[in-house]
């Protein structure tokens, strides 16, 4: 049976180390992952996407539209703009913010967190939302929004968190591996 994850968000966010995070926790346990990312136009700020698929029936990188479990969003508008993958009664773990494109400032056109969320809940999506940057910013650094998403994700049933754990000891340097665990924790303590 595969595992089907996208991670989306903007450049700078996290989402490739959170892809590679959720790679090797399935690796270290002996399955099969293939993966791909891409990345928008502008290396911070651009649309990033990474596909994760793990299972021995998996061969393509990318998953097709309408067989993504979960989607784990760092922003609420890059939800929005893949909710096409996810499957009927799949789960959207988002982080309700919202960065604003430079065309919504330039056009006037602004929209906020609870319209995306609220979109996403009408395509039929089980959307648990969070506010990952307010826990990431009390334990300590905006930098660790990603592993508070990745526990919060850990919920849903699709990623295991002592696999998430152990994957964060192999992939992040020693010095910020506590408060890597300590987001993972947060992330998964919060009340859904």
């Amino acid at each position: 049976m595969a595992k089907n994850i996208l991670i989306c968000g903007v450049g700078g966010q996290g989402t490739v180390l959170a892809a590679k995070v959720i790679s090797q926790a399935a690796v270290s346990t002996g399955q099969k992952v293939v993966s791909a990312e891409t990345i928008g136009m502008a290396q911070r700020g651009g649309s990033v996407t990474s596909h994760v698929r793990i299972g021995d029936e998996v061969f393509s990188p990318l998953i097709p539209n309408g067989q993504a479990d979960l989607i784990i969003a760092f922003e609420a508008s890059e939800a929005v703009r893949n909710i096409d993958f996810l499957k009927k009664n799949g789960t959207v773990v988002v982080n309700a913010k919202i960065v604003q494109p430079t065309t919504a400032s330039l056009t006037g056109k602004i929209f906020g967190a609870d319209e995306m969320i609220s979109h996403l809940k009408k395509a039929g999506a089980k959307v648990v939302a969070l506010d990952a940057d307010q826990i990431a910013r009390r334990i300590g650094s905006p930098k660790v929004v990603n592993m508070v998403l990745l526990g919060a994700a850990t919920k849903m049933g699709v990623i295991s968190k002592d696999e998430i754990l152990c994957a964060i000891k192999t992939l992040v340097k020693p010095d910020f591996y506590e408060l890597n665990v300590n987001a993972v924790n947060e992330g998964e303590s919060v009340s859904l």
